[in-house]
């Protein structure tokens, strides 16, 4: 059962995981600016759900190029000299993809089987799967343009909580959904006076992400949510510090703090599922 659990969660990774790339490259737009509605070459974005749902790349841009017809020589004229090639291995045609293309997907399903594992086949087990590859398109959002989308954050946490309620009504959930709702509104409570005392040193999108995550983590109890919350700043301090030694930013420098929180949250929620 727990291999066959485990490949599930894996298959269900990367199905979703494979979305993702598409998605972030529409999402990731200045707040100003709409939605992308085509790809980086200007194809529309067509497919199920109006282009949001598709692979990382359009129909055009995937579709291997026309064969070109072969040429004839006519009697008598010149035949011109081949032309060296001024990159060697270069494609003849670019096929603009939505980076990241690779790393979201992978991180996916590893966050899905790593979840699956440690809850076993516990009701909330749904609820982690469904609420994952959101948390890792807002990451990678984030990370693109320091933005946590309205239409994402604030869907999620009502996700959180419809999810979690219903594993709390079936036999064999490990959480409290009472917990949970007092862990969302402590941990949104929390980033919102960071917000109040610093605006520019907290995006209000992380006050709105902390309410999904403070109800995953609160799940377990108080315990997990001060140690996913915490596991956040820790990440996100190690990364800024990182990036301070190795001259790449300052002291002063704004780094995207969502990923840090669905890492620190997912730290969290394992070491909670594992407990229980």
């Amino acid at each position: 059962m727990d291999a066959v659990l485990l490949a599930l969660a894996a298959v269900w990774g990367a199905a979703t995981g494979l979305l993702i790339p598409r998605a972030a490259y529409r999402f990731a737009v200045e707040p100003e600016e709409p939605w992308r509605t085509a790809c980086p070459a200007g194809h529309p974005l067509t497919g199920p759900a109006g282009g949001w749902l598709g692979p990382a790349r359009c129909g055009p841009c995937a579709a291997p190029p026309a064969p070109h017809a072969p040429t004839v020589p006519v009697p008598g004229t010149p035949v011109p000299e081949p032309q060296a090639s001024t990159a060697p291995g270069t494609a003849t045609r670019t096929t603009p993809t939505y980076a990241p293309n690779t790393l979201a997907p992978l991180v996916t399903v590893l966050a899905c089987v790593a979840l699956a594992a440690a809850t076993g086949a516990r009701p909330e087990l749904v609820g982690w799967l469904v609420l994952a590859p959101v948390a890792v398109l807002l990451a990678v959002v984030d990370r693109r343009v320091h933005r946590l989308p309205d239409v994402l954050t604030l869907p999620l946490a009502a996700a959180a909580v419809l999810l979690l309620g219903g594993a709390a009504l079936l036999p064999g959930h490990a959480g409290s959904w009472t917990s949970g709702l007092l862990g969302g509104l402590a941990l949104g409570g929390f980033y919102l006076l960071l917000f109040l005392i610093n605006p520019n040193g907290m995006g209000f999108g992380d006050v709105k992400l902390a309410l999904a995550l403070g109800v995953a983590l609160g799940w377990y109890g108080w315990t997990v949510l001060f140690l996913g919350g915490f596991a956040g700043f820790l990440f996100g301090a190690a990364y800024g510090l990182a990036l301070v030694l190795l001259r790449r930013a300052g002291r002063r420098t704004g780094i995207p703090f969502g990923p840090f929180m669905a890492a620190g949250a997912l730290t969290g929620v394992l070491l909670g599922a594992l407990a229980g």
